[in-house]
């Protein structure tokens, strides 16, 4: 989901945070994708890599969401998890310039998003922005995809929100989802498919971002209301740990912002430490069941 697409149908408001975490420290938010805005060169090597074709379930989709706006995205699917990785102008407005990026954490069970709105307003965000996200299969009937829940409609280049899929998008055969495992499902492996299988790849299991200060300061409630734990880093960063991910946020002047690393698990285990470069762009598989991917920023 691209920000401003979002935001500038949701409206803006500002919230403040305060350390701590509100209610019971259960954790309800989990990652479930990260894009990264890219130089041209890189985007178009990442589209027609085959190698990333074998490595992971890969796809280039573009979507029609919410209004009729869309985006191109090249996709790289996992178990649970997933990255999203466009290049300069593939979505309209500021959304679609070099370093930007964005973080969608979801829940697990239905009614969930509720507790992490009530949270959200014990970290101090009196009035978060609410949004429903839809998706038009190409009939052009738009069919209600998740709710989402932002901190703030003020961002410079960054922004995370929590999200909850619907129960009209699972219910769309269209959408290639799985039923649910128990009642209330609105959970990640759910929403993906097997695909993961086929391949080398299974899950992001870290992604590093360099944000500006402003754009961290919304992040921080979000992640503590959704139960990950969060800890300051030399120089301003924070890193929020939780469910199996690992996300690193580095502060950054806005020219120097973006994606820079995103740590991937494999579904077993290689023997040799392989090197793919892929334009401004590094990824080393193994050796073991993890590969690193690295971004060069500006490009």
């Amino acid at each position: 989901m691209i920000m401003v697409v979002v935001l500038a149908l949701a409206g803006a408001v500002q919230g403040t945070a305060h350390a701590g975490q509100g209610g019971d420290g259960r954790q309800l938010l989990f990652y479930n994708h990260a894009y990264g805005v890219l130089d041209r060169e890189t985007a178009d090597a990442i589209e027609h890599s085959a190698y990333l074709r074998r490595f992971a379930n890969f796809q280039v989709r573009t979507t029609t969401g919410a209004d009729g706006q869309t985006w191109t995205g090249r996709y790289l699917m996992g178990r649970e998890t997933y990255l999203e990785l466009l290049g300069i102008g593939d979505v309209p407005g500021k959304d679609g310039t070099l370093g930007a990026a964005g973080l969608g954490v979801s829940v697990e069970q239905a009614g969930d998003l509720e507790t992490v709105v009530a949270r959200l307003r014990e970290e101090g965000v009196t009035d978060p922005v609410r949004f429903r996200q839809t998706r038009d299969f190409g009939d052009g009937v738009p069919v209600p995809w998740f709710d989402a829940v932002f901190t703030t409609g003020e961002y410079d280049l960054f922004g995370a929100w929590g999200m909850e899929y619907r129960p009209e998008y699972f219910a769309d055969p269209r959408s290639g989802t799985e039923p649910a495992a128990h009642p209330g499902d609105v959970g990640r492996e759910r929403y993906l498919s097997d695909g993961y299988r086929e391949h080398l790849m299974r899950d992001v299991t870290g992604i590093r971002l360099a944000v500006t200060a402003r754009d961290l300061a919304a992040t921080v409630p979000l992640l503590r209301a959704g139960g990950f734990r969060v800890r300051s880093t030399e120089g301003g960063g924070v890193v929020a740990k939780g469910g199996g991910t690992t996300l690193r946020f580095d502060v950054a002047p806005l020219d120097r912002v973006g994606l820079k690393r995103v740590d991937l698990s494999l579904n077993r285990a290689v023997p040799h430490r392989h090197v793919e470069r892929i334009g401004h762009s590094g990824l080393v598989v193994g050796p073991g069941p993890r590969a690193v991917w690295t971004f060069e920023g500006r490009g």
